[in-house]
């Protein structure tokens, strides 16, 4: 894929995880791509989607439908067949919620060792907003092949009793949660319904950074020196440091785990998607809360 200047200039580390909304639409029918659609909102992929998308739903297609846990090889390998996803597809996410699900797919994908995997830089939000083309057609292709990869969870996701270890070494947590649930005033997102939590607060060391700090108004991401201010800055969080970052059940932090790992490069960074709905109930866990 050739390199794409305007996100080049960014001063990114890994600049190839992103395309522009330019770049995507000149690649609608690129038969090496793949364009995946995965939102918040399970109404929007039917209502209208770019042209070619197929969609992945993060509770359908991406979780086991009776452990709290990721679907296994065999369904990976299923989900790519149905989709029309070989070994050798690139892969372009892009959703609603500044992307936040498109993370979270991307995140599973990457857990798999899918090699070619990317994100459209402002997602549905800047598609939209620029008036491209949008449809309703449900495309149809031909079942893969795929050959998946047993799934990897050591060196991208944190499970919790080595987030127990995490906090007793005092590393580097990241929560990305809202302050008001940082704090512990809420247990949830305001406006979302509690996803069982008992106790609110935070991992006792972790250090607030609201995910969506990391995008401009348009969903595109910020630049490389205004995410260090806000990480590097900040949250005092260094490339080479062991980094856990989480939310509520690691969508959005997802999102800051794909900031962290591609746009500045750290090479030690695992999200935590147990999140506060596991650490909230666990039974003996250190708690801090503000309020």
């Amino acid at each position: 894929m050739e390199v794409l200047s305007a996100i080049e200039n960014r001063g990114y580390v890994h600049p190839e995880v992103l395309v522009t909304t330019d770049w995507l639409a000149g690649h609608l029918d690129d038969p090496t791509i793949r364009i995946v659609e995965s939102n918040e909102d399970p109404l929007l992929y039917t209502a209208a989607h770019i042209p070619g998308a197929v969609e992945v739903d993060w509770v359908r297609d991406l979780n086991d439908p009776v452990r709290r846990d990721y679907l296994d090889r065999d369904d990976f390998a299923d989900l790519m067949n149905r989709c029309g996803i070989g070994n050798e597809t690139t892969v372009v996410f892009y959703g609603d919620k500044n992307n936040w699900w498109a993370t979270y797919a991307f995140w599973v994908f990457h857990l798999f060792g899918h090699q070619h995997l990317r994100i459209l830089d402002g997602g549905r939000i800047k598609w939209e907003a620029e008036g491209r083309p949008m449809t309703t057609d449900i495309p149809q292709y031909p079942p893969a092949e795929y050959h998946a990869h047993m799934r990897n969870d050591r060196t991208d996701r944190a499970m919790r009793d080595q987030v127990v270890e995490h906090v007793a070494r005092h590393l580097k947590l990241v929560d990305v949660r809202s302050p008001d649930e940082y704090s512990g005033l809420r247990t949830h997102m305001e406006g979302y319904p509690n996803e069982g939590a008992l106790r609110g607060g935070h991992i006792p060391g972790a250090r607030n950074i609201p995910w969506a700090r990391a995008v401009n108004p348009d969903a595109t991401f910020k630049s490389a020196d205004d995410l260090r201010a806000i990480y590097h800055d900040e949250a005092e969080v260094r490339e080479g440091e062991d980094v856990i970052v989480y939310c509520r059940i690691g969508e959005r932090s997802s999102h800051t785990w794909f900031v962290l790992k591609y746009l500045l490069g750290y090479r030690h960074v695992r999200n935590y998607d147990g999140s506060w709905t596991e650490w909230g109930n666990l039974v003996g866990v250190p708690i801090e809360k503000d309020v």
